[in-house]
């Protein structure tokens, strides 16, 4: 039996049994079911190095102390004295602790199969590129890149050096997102006509790293709007095929050029589907995804927080319990990167690359007011 055919019987009886739904633990995930037929090493672990040791990756590191697949065993900084506490803290050698100067010295570290990349997103092509060429997987916080091309020139680098890579879409293994998408699947709530993603909050420090254009590639979208982005795909479960938006700037200080403050975006879809996007800066209590369609709705909020998720649909409360979600998306990319797993929602290098190429079209859009046709795929 193939694979395909294993995964179809699966979401079959999820189906069939969905009042259990709420009972399963939050660490069987799609991707795990999948790891029954494709068979899995339970006592193998994905040694992962830390680069850029900022308050995302305290997250990150912390999540993993309850992984159990996954564990920090490296870490990257430009600053001695965090290489130092965390390594301490987290029971990383001096041997596997490195600065941005000689991390290429990982390619003889037996103790690193990945690195995951935590850094200002200018920084990120550079870093995965290096990273790729010491012959480590990598894994990269999103957006992946400032734009499309240094995307496309990561996924080449890593090809060429025969490593994958993996993006931190931790909402790809959050259990309510990963309920509706099954619904949907299962045809619950008919053809998808509309969908509507809220993102964003009122920033503060004006001299921090994500309001550098530099740094941060942007402003808004790049940080918040992504959520929208991706979120808009996999709730609706296809590409966007065009996109419309605006842009609006209140606070042009604050806010430089290149920065942008709040974005409105539309997308079309090949099916018929449309979305009304928010992405700012500007504005707090912003954090919920809508959809609804011919029989019925779903509405997570907050949809992206760190959680937990809420959620409801025409046919009630989700349930699903709640997960530190960084904890499930370094097993579950654990179970990528050695038992060749599939999630249910794609998180490598080329689901990245599309996020791109939408969030270039959208600044494009904004700059004319016109529609900007989309091509996703090669």
């Amino acid at each position: 039996m193939t694979l395909d055919h294993l995964r179809r019987n699966f979401l079959q009886k999820l189906v069939a049994s969905a009042a259990a739904v709420p009972l399963l633990s939050p660490y069987r995930t799609f991707a795990q079911a999948d790891r029954a037929s494709t068979g899995s090493h339970p006592g193998t672990t994905l040694r992962v190095a830390l680069m850029g040791l900022g308050s995302y990756a305290a997250r990150v590191a912390e999540a993993m102390q309850s992984c159990k697949r996954a564990k920090v065993t490296g870490l990257i900084s430009g600053t001695p004295s965090k290489l130092q506490e965390w390594g301490t803290k987290y029971g990383v050698p001096e041997k596997s602790r490195y600065n941005y100067d000689n991390f290429d010295r990982i390619k003889d570290d037996a103790d690193i199969d990945a690195v995951y990349i935590i850094t200002p997103n200018a920084q990120h092509r550079d870093q995965a590129i290096r990273v790729a060429k010491a012959g480590k997987h990598v894994i990269c916080e999103k957006p992946m890149a400032v734009n499309a091309k240094e995307g496309q020139e990561m996924l080449d680098a890593c090809a060429e050096a025969g490593v994958k890579l993996l993006v931190g879409y931790r909402l790809h293994f959050e259990p309510k997102t990963l309920e509706v998408i099954r619904m949907r699947n299962a045809g619950d709530f008919g053809n998808i006509l509309f969908f509507q993603g809220l993102s964003g909050f009122r920033i503060g420090d004006p001299s921090q790293w994500r309001l550098d254009k530099a740094l941060a590639g942007g402003g808004s979208l790049m940080d918040i709007g992504i959520y929208a982005i991706n979120g808009a795909r996999y709730m609706v479960g296809e590409d966007p095929v065009w996109v419309t938006a605006q842009q609006t700037k209140t606070d042009p200080v604050k806010f430089k050029e290149g920065v942008d403050e709040t974005i409105q975006f539309q997308l079309g879809f090949p099916s018929g589907a449309v979305a009304s996007c928010l992405s700012t800066y500007q504005m707090n209590h912003l954090d919920r995804f809508f959809m609804t369609g011919e029989r019925g709705f779903a509405e997570l909020r907050p949809a992206t927080g760190y959680g937990p998720i809420q959620g409801r649909t025409h046919k009630g409360e989700l349930t699903q319990p709640h997960a530190m979600h960084q904890t499930i998306q370094m097993d579950e990319m654990a179970g990528i990167l050695l038992d060749g797993n599939t999630p249910v929602v794609p998180v490598d290098g080329e689901e990245g690359l599309k996020d791109l190429k939408i969030i270039d079209a959208i600044y494009a859009a904004s700059e004319t007011g016109g529609r900007r046709q989309l091509r996703l795929s090669k």
